[in-house]
């Protein structure tokens, strides 16, 4: 694994050791950042949170890219020491934040964030669970772009957030999610 953009282009990336992660392959993450900048223009200044984060690729690749800062949340041991590897190498300590623990119990947040990149294991309906969660809890916002990788067979559904695209790569399949149009009037009450 290596970064595919930006200030850290071709540097590796230390994966975890094991197999309880499954990392994005580079391939799935070309194509994702490929979906976002198309979106945003570039990362320059933005707040991101890579969430079920297994190496942290995700957000390093954001952070490489010009994102101000990257909070990374992760619960199993191996990955939080690889995570914590990589932001070392990359010299990233005051661009990142780590959270150990389960995506599940994040509390609320103070501001929404930018970006969320979300890649929950294959199959268990956890990232829409977390979305659900964190939608309640003020962590995104009208401007907030939502990516979820998710087996291709399965579907991202949230009641209050719309799917903007989705893309099959291989056995895994990109989701790209935003507010709902009317979740997006401070003055409308949600759902």
């Amino acid at each position: 694994m290596r970064i595919i953009a930006g200030e850290w282009r071709g540097r590796k990336l230390v994966a975890p050791k094991g197999d309880a992660t499954r990392p994005t392959a580079d391939r799935t993450r070309e194509t994702l950042f490929s979906m976002l900048t198309s979106r945003l223009g570039d990362f320059d200044g933005l707040r991101v949170a890579d969430l079920f984060a297994g190496s942290g690729a995700l957000g390093l690749e954001a952070l490489s890219r010009g994102a101000a800062h990257c909070l990374f949340v992760e619960q199993d041991r191996a990955a939080l020491d690889a995570i914590r590897s990589n932001i070392a190498a990359f010299d990233a300590r005051e661009k990142t934040t780590i959270e150990a623990g389960s995506v599940l119990h994040l509390r609320a947040a103070s501001e929404p964030y930018d970006v969320l990149l979300i890649d929950p294991p294959y199959r268990t309906g956890a990232g829409a669970v977390a979305l659900d969660r964190l939608l309640r809890l003020g962590w995104i916002g009208p401007a907030t772009w939502i990516a979820v990788e998710t087996a291709a067979t399965e579907t991202v559904t949230v009641q209050g957030l719309e799917t903007e695209v989705e893309r099959r790569i291989g056995k895994g399949k990109l989701t790209l999610l935003r507010l709902e149009p009317d979740r997006t009037d401070p003055d409308t009450p949600p759902g």
